[in-house]
């Protein structure tokens, strides 16, 4: 079978490698339909974080079941499956407690095992789910091509914005602001809309990034940075900020911004992953700002978000503005790298 492979930065290859096989009883074997690029891989893509040899890459994918272990009692062969960034039992106390990406018997896609076996990646054909029975979340019928790129956001980018929004305490009647204009950051103001915030600003200073913010539910655009940027938010805001900050990019400016926007009381929820990021914990301790987030448990959401997605009343899948095929991955990846593409979707 094809899988994609990074080699070294900015090298990436659709590869002919082995096809997986059942290993353990509780593994399935999901053919591809659809994979995607994810902000996170582009940091090794970016020699950010190199490979020191070439590795499998890619944790966002939707697929039909071929076979499944002697184990395997929740999901069957033809059933169309959801497989979240990262696998787990959903049975263990941690699970139990939501925080999926936690579980002792988990892990992530295209990395070794707690045993050392290699995970496939997932933007490949093929896949071998570990934990299939906690992992994967079937659909109750199989999908029109049209509902393919929606359920493919429930992998990772749509909860991750959803736990931002929870993080944050996003509450109906609420306003918020969204810092980060990415694939996660248009998915938060999706979900603090859908949680029933009264108003959203999306900070954005990309024309193509702000149209889909509006249509997502963003009620105001700020494309100011900064002190002027938090003015702005506290001027829409009766003069003193908003309830809940969604920070979505994991910089230290990014995180500055969050803190400047939030008013007294406020609280940030924080989903981008940290890269320098530094918290002002005296400027919140005075001000009386929360913060909560990290890695987003997609596993404890999809089933929540489902039906609204096979509903339509949601769409997340408007985030992929460029749809490709496997073997022009290194497009998608070059596409979202020079920020022609907010997020790249991969058929097989």
């Amino acid at each position: 079978m094809r899988a994609t492979v990074l080699h070294a930065p900015r090298d990436i290859r659709l590869d002919e490698v082995a096809d997986p096989q059942l290993v353990h009883d509780t593994d399935a074997i999901v053919r591809v339909v659809a994979s995607c690029v994810c902000g996170s891989d582009l940091w090794p893509y970016r020699g950010i974080h190199p490979p020191a040899h070439p590795v499998r890459i890619g944790h966002e994918f939707v697929g039909i079941v071929e076979s499944v272990g002697a184990g395997v009692s929740t999901i069957a062969p033809g059933d169309f499956v959801i497989a979240p960034f990262m696998y787990a039992d959903n049975t263990c106390l941690l699970c139990r407690h939501g925080v999926h990406t936690s579980c002792p018997q988990g892990g992530i896609w295209g990395r070794p095992d707690r045993q050392g076996l290699d995970n496939d990646g997932g933007q490949g054909e093929i896949v071998r789910v570990p934990q299939a029975d906690g992992t994967l979340v079937a659909t109750p019928t199989q999908p029109d091509q049209a509902m393919v790129a929606h359920l493919l956001t429930l992998s990772d980018v749509f909860p991750t914005g959803h736990h931002a929004a929870l993080a944050a305490g996003v509450t109906a009647g609420s306003n918020v602001v969204v810092v980060g204009d990415g694939a996660v950051g248009l998915s938060a103001v999706l979900a603090a809309k859908r949680l029933g915030a009264a108003s959203v600003i999306a900070m954005s200073r990309h024309e193509d990034r702000q149209r889909l913010a509006k249509q997502f539910g963003a009620d105001h655009v700020v494309a100011e940075r900064g002190k002027a940027g938090a003015a702005q938010v506290k001027e829409m805001f009766d003069g003193i900020g908003a309830d809940h900050v969604l920070e979505c990019v994991g910089t230290k400016e990014s995180m500055e911004q969050a803190i400047r926007s939030a008013r007294p009381g406020g609280r940030i929820g924080y989903v981008g992953i940290p890269h320098e990021a530094v918290i002002d914990l005296p400027t919140m301790f005075g001000r009386n700002i929360g913060i909560g987030g990290g890695v987003a448990p997609a596993r404890a959401y999809i089933e929540e978000l489902l039906p609204d997605v096979l509903a339509g009343t949601v769409r997340p899948g408007d985030v992929f503005d460029l749809t490709l095929p496997l073997d022009r991955v290194a497009d998608g990846y070059r596409a979202m790298d020079e920020r022609t593409a907010i997020k790249s979707m991969l058929t097989v």
